[in-house]
């Protein structure tokens, strides 16, 4: 078993929550695991990226070569793209489609979804609408995008679940069954 995936996004959008939550269900599970990072941490709405890559075999390194991505995860449309020479052939996409303007010349929404939908397998979403309406709380919408990725990263969702119950368990009950809400109905929409 082998996954490498890039996850994508801006500073404060919770990417490297994901990273968290995905590592722990692959260490829990036994699994070997490696990460990089790349953010702008001074500045929030800056880039940020993720290298994760798990496997039931030693890792010897935590960067993904171009072309060698099974998964590109990104809560924001405009940086699913930036990575896309990374994702290998036969590979998924799995955005949002809910853009974060923070640039002048932020391309139009509708050429970002042209070419999002011009790949062979990918899943868009509107991660933000879909935290509001099913759970109540946009801020849960990077775990919608987890949970609207989970068909595809070789876990179960009772261990995913289990990594949501131990990173938000000192939160309290109630933010612990937030996640894990919003963890299956971005999966029930993945599943659409």
């Amino acid at each position: 078993m082998k996954i490498d995936i890039i996850l994508a996004g801006v500073g404060g959008q919770g990417i490297l929550t994901i990273a968290a939550a995905i590592g722990t269900a692959a260490v829990n599970k036994g699994l070997y695991l490696k990460q990089a990072e790349v953010h702008g941490m001074s500045q929030r709405g800056g880039d940020v990226q993720s290298n994760l890559r798990i496997s039931d075999k030693p890792i010897h390194s935590d960067l993904i070569a171009k072309g060698g991505a099974d998964m590109i995860l990104s809560v924001e449309p405009m940086e699913s793209l930036r990575y896309l020479p990374f994702l290998k052939k036969g590979g998924y996409l799995i955005t949002s489609t809910k853009p974060f303007i923070n640039i002048p010349n932020y391309p139009e929404l509708e050429y970002l979804m042209k070419e999002i939908k011009a790949m062979d397998h990918h899943v868009a979403i509107d991660a933000d609408q879909i935290a509001k309406d099913e759970v109540g709380s946009a801020r849960a919408s990077n775990i919608v995008m987890l949970g609207a990725a989970s068909p595809f990263l070789k876990m179960e969702m009772s261990e995913l679940e289990d990594a949501l119950k131990e990173l938000f368990g000192r939160k309290g009950e109630e933010v612990v069954e937030m996640n894990i809400k919003a963890l299956r109905a971005g999966r029930k929409m993945a599943e659409k």
